[in-house]
């Protein structure tokens, strides 16, 4: 199993008293993680892909957040976590909408109905639309927190690795068009989560 998407486990979670005195230091190295792992496209919408380590660092906040130590708890934390993760092969992200304004966030929501259905990334000749966990957007009201993913063929794992090929994550909604290049350090950071995948 690639490390970069292995789920964490039991024998991975340290105690609290342990954790807490190496907090600063991971928290430390998974918001450089995340730096180069978040991608904002357009004005409102930011992507954050999913790996073993920002998983480990969500799993531990929350133990420490409500002081969790009872290990059935743990495990139920794990495995809601670890459904975070992608699959070998592809990506998986939590889709953030962003609206600071408090009285605009309602409206703005509803104008964007349906954006779990408008979102791609393309990568080369490839488009690959994004699959979204299903329960996060009736047809009056969606959820400012979404999870995706993106599930690659072979093809389409070796032109994300082969960096000549241009990769874009793009949203084309009716109220929302908007495409961001995935290069770089992002892209070198979520091609480890595609390690023996082609």
């Amino acid at each position: 199993m690639n490390d970069s998407i292995r789920p964490v486990t039991l024998q991975d979670v340290m105690g609290l008293e342990r954790y807490e005195a190496q907090r600063d230091d991971i928290r430390r190295r998974t918001i450089a993680l995340k730096k180069h792992r978040r991608i904002g496209v357009g004005d409102c919408v930011t992507f954050v892909f999913e790996n073993h380590d920002t998983v480990f660092f969500q799993v531990h906040e929350m133990m420490r957040a409500e002081r969790t130590t009872d290990l059935d708890a743990i495990r139920e934390e794990l495995e809601v976590y670890n459904a975070m993760l992608p699959a070998p092969g592809g990506f998986s992200a939590t889709m953030l909408i962003e609206i600071t304004q408090e009285d605009e966030i309602e409206p703005r929501l509803l104008e964007l109905l349906g954006i779990d259905e408008c979102v791609s990334m393309e990568i080369g000749e490839q488009r690959v639309a994004g699959e979204f966990e299903p329960g996060r957007s009736r047809e009056d009201r969606l959820s400012a927190v979404q999870y995706v993913r993106f599930n690659l063929s072979p093809g389409a794992v070796e032109a994300f690795v082969d960096e000549s090929q241009a990769v874009n994550l793009r949203i084309d909604h009716a109220n929302y068009v908007a495409c961001t290049a995935i290069d770089g350090e992002a892209r070198r950071s979520l091609a480890t989560d595609l390690i023996g995948a082609a």
